[in-house]
C-alpha cells in the first residue's frame, strides 16, 4: 500500500480548503466539499456525531492528503449499515490512491465499526467512481431517481453496495495490489 488513512483534524483546515478550491472543476457536479475554513469546521463538527466517520487518504511518501472518504448515516440495530462517499483531490486522481485508501476504509468499517453493509450512491455519468466501486467489489443494486440534492439539484444515483462477508471473502484490503 502506498497510502494510509487517518482522521481529519483542525490543523488540516488550510491545506484541505486549498485543495478543495483547486479541485472544484474536477469535483463538480459530483461532490461539493467545503471550500472555506468555516465549512471545514462544520465538517469536523459533523464527524463528532456517532453516525459519521471521516478519513483522509494520505500518501505514505510525504503524508500528502490525496483524497477523502466519509461514512455517513451509520445506522445501528437491525440495519447496521452506512453510506460511503469519497473523492480524490486534483492531481491525485488516476493513480490508484483512492482504490487503496478506500480498501483501508472498508477494512475499518467492517472490522472496527463492525457494520454489516456499506452502500455507495453514484451519479450515473460519474464513470470513474463507478469503475472504482467495481474494483472494490461492490455490486449495483439499483437506480434512484432524484435521490440526493447535490449542489442545489436533485440528482439521480445508482446504488452500489457490499456486505461484510463479501468484503472478507475478497480478502479485504489485502486484495489491492499497489
Amino acid at each position: 500500500m502506498r497510502v494510509y488513512v487517518r482522521e481529519p483534524r483542525i490543523t488540516d483546515a488550510e491545506a484541505f480548503v486549498a485543495k478543495a478550491r483547486e479541485s472544484i472543476a474536477m469535483h463538480r457536479p459530483w461532490v461539493y466539499p467545503p471550500t472555506s475554513i468555516g465549512g471545514f469546521q462544520d465538517y469536523l463538527d459533523r464527524l463528532r456525531e456517532p453516525r459519521y466517520e471521516g478519513y483522509f487518504i494520505c500518501r505514505k511518501t510525504d503524508a500528502e492528503i490525496v483524497g477523502v472518504a466519509n461514512v455517513s448515516e451509520i445506522n445501528r440495530g437491525a440495519m447496521n449499515s452506512g453510506f460511503a462517499g469519497y473523492w480524490a483531490f486534483s492531481g491525485f486522481q488516476g493513480h490508484g490512491y483512492l482504490t487503496e485508501g478506500l480498501a483501508l476504509v472498508f477494512d475499518d468499517v467492517f472490522d472496527r465499526l463492525r457494520l454489516h453493509r456499506l452502500e455507495v450512491n453514484i451519479q450515473p455519468a460519474n464513470t470513474a467512481s463507478i469503475a472504482l466501486a467495481k474494483r472494490l467489489g461492490l455490486r449495483k443494486e439499483g437506480f434512484s431517481k432524484g435521490y440526493l440534492n447535490i449542489g442545489g439539484e436533485w440528482r439521480d444515483h445508482e446504488r452500489w453496495a457490499i456486505l461484510d462477508e463479501e468484503w472478507e471473502a475478497r480478502g479485504g484490503s489485502l486484495f489491492v495490489v499497489s
